[in-house]
């Protein structure tokens, strides 16, 4: 019940994002979320694409250093409080919450949210027993379709 997260790292300079975007463009990689944490000299972009395998194939052979990395993408209601009830849901389980970033889709009523936790397997044991929903990386790319 996990996605594909891919970390790339990109020089923090004017018009790299722009390339490496463009690199996923010219070979029909759609993205389906992104976020961007820089520092001074580089940045590291993560992201959830259509096709991590072959994302990942394209990023290295065009010269990038990127890594996968399993994260949760939870359904929460699109309301507020929303976010604040999960986070504090696996605060209160010993979770610790190390970043997080949304997506959206074309359903209505629904955010999206990316998770990184240290343990994947008991964050979704105590999602699931809480009815909130961790979709996977099939599920992911069907609400884009």
């Amino acid at each position: 019940m996990t996605v594909k997260q891919l970390s790339v790292f990109l020089e923090n300079k004017p018009g790299k994002l722009a390339e490496f975007t463009d690199v996923l463009h010219q070979h029909g990689i759609d993205i389906r979320a992104l976020s961007l944490a820089e520092a001074s000299d580089f940045g590291i972009l993560r992201l959830i694409v259509s096709d991590s395998y072959s994302a990942v194939q394209v990023i290295k052979e065009e010269g990038y250093v990127c890594s996968i990395t399993p994260v949760l993408a939870v359904a929460i209601s699109d309301k507020p409080g929303s976010l604040s009830s999960v986070i504090k849901l696996l605060g209160e389980n010993g979770i610790n919450l190390e970043y997080t970033y949304a997506f959206i889709t074309r359903k209505k009523d629904t955010a999206y949210m990316i998770f990184r936790v240290e343990d994947n397997k008991k964050a979704i044991e105590i999602l699931t027993k809480n009815n909130i929903h961790c979709i996977c990386q099939d599920e992911l790319n069907d609400l884009h379709s």
